[in-house]
């Protein structure tokens, strides 16, 4: 079996993977992980096979269990269906990005991603292009609603979102194109 799932998440996920049949023989772990800073949810090749061939490596996907909203907690599981479809969705775009890329490539990305603003946004928005692609406009327009519209989102946590990740304009752009 090549998707390790949560049974908490199992059949957002397989929705969301439903519309990568490229990665069907792909291992991909989705994993609760407390603790992940300024992300719900991170996607990265896995230590051991990070020295493999692009064609051999597995990748986790990363997700926090809870998440605060000013003072209260959420958990995951609990958003709306088509809100958490999308977060997978988003992330299962970054798996797409970085099945393209050497070893050399991805060591590259992956410190240039921890110190230039220019190439999170890059990143971000190369993931969310990858889904609007692969036909999860509705998807990724209900995650940035959900986030963008939520009254008790932090503003710092939605003005990272706008600064990084596209906006709902640009995607329907993307999907006129």
């Amino acid at each position: 079996m090549n998707h390790i799932i949560p049974v908490a998440i199992e059949e957002e996920a397989k929705i969301a993977l439903s519309y990568y049949p490229e990665l069907a023989d792909t291992y991909i772990e989705f994993r609760f992980k407390d603790g992940i800073k300024k992300s719900t949810m991170q996607a990265q090749p896995t230590y051991t096979s990070f020295l493999r061939s692009r064609k051999n490596r597995s990748y986790i996907i990363l997700m926090n269990r809870s998440f605060k909203i000013e003072d209260e907690e959420y958990l995951l599981t609990s958003v709306p269906k088509d809100v958490l479809i999308g977060w997978l969705g988003h992330e299962l775009g970054h798996v797409m990005d970085y099945r393209g890329r050497g070893t050399v490539d991805m060591l590259w990305f992956g410190f240039k991603y921890l110190y230039s603003g220019k190439h999170i946004k890059e990143v971000e928005r190369a993931a969310d292009t990858y889904a609007v692609k692969h036909g999860m406009k509705d998807y990724i327009l209900a995650t940035k609603n959900f986030i963008l519209n939520n009254s008790k989102l932090s503003q710092a946590y939605k003005d990272r979102i706008r600064k990084f990740y596209m906006s709902p304009e640009e995607i329907m752009e993307l999907v006129a194109e």
